[in-house]
């Protein structure tokens, strides 16, 4: 039987390049196995449920081993896992010298884990690459003055603003949270924000 694994690392990422190859090479749409998730390691969804369907004599295909995973030491066990223990042949679709259906003579194996080795020791260094541009990239935004996260309903300059009226008696925290939008959970928040400032002043 012929399986395929597609990974993606997030829903932002498309899988259909990967799913027309698996179809181009006679697989059957059922027997597409789909993980949006990071290469970092082997606990993912799609891929423990492909480990439970195989069997000796089927035939697994990826379209490159960065799909397959990202983790130098993990590509090289599941590999030898599927292939060794499993009996299961592996087809790396954008490397043909990754075919364990082929030759399986001595020079070959050597040959192919070699490959394997090269381009595994790869795919752990770009995700280690892309996660410190990541890094670096966040670094500078903030430098910037970009904050990241969920926005603040209101300023704070506002909540302040607003919350003079509950403390003249004015305005009750009903009144206040309908006047700018925010639920009890964010009145209570910015209001503790603000007694720990204020406690602050008067220490200062």
């Amino acid at each position: 039987m012929k399986y395929g694994y597609v990974r993606v690392s997030s829903k932002t990422q498309k899988i259909s390049r990967q799913v027309v190859e698996m179809l181009r090479h006679g697989i059957e749409e059922a027997n597409i196995i789909i993980d949006v998730q990071s290469g970092k390691d082997f606990n993912r969804e799609g891929y423990k449920k492909l480990l439970k369907i195989l069997v000796p004599g089927d035939i697994l295909y990826v379209r490159s081993i960065d799909r397959f995973g990202r983790n130098y030491d993990e590509i090289i066990q599941q590999w030898t896992y599927l292939t060794k223990n499993r009996c299961v042949d592996i087809v790396v679709l954008d490397m043909p010298l990754l075919d364990t259906r082929k030759d399986k003579s001595l020079l070959s194996r050597f040959i192919t884990d070699l490959v394997l080795l090269i381009l595994s020791y790869m795919a752990e260094s770009q995700r280690d690459s892309i996660r410190k541009n990541q890094e670096d990239g966040i670094k500078v935004a903030k430098a910037s003055g970009v904050v990241f996260g969920r926005p603040r309903a209101i300023k704070k300059e506002k909540f302040r603003r607003l919350y003079k009226k509950v403390e003249a008696g004015e305005w009750s925290k009903k009144q206040l949270c309908a006047a700018a939008g925010i639920s009890d959970g964010t009145y209570y928040k910015y209001l503790n924000e603000y007694l720990k400032e204020k406690e602050e002043e008067i220490t200062a």
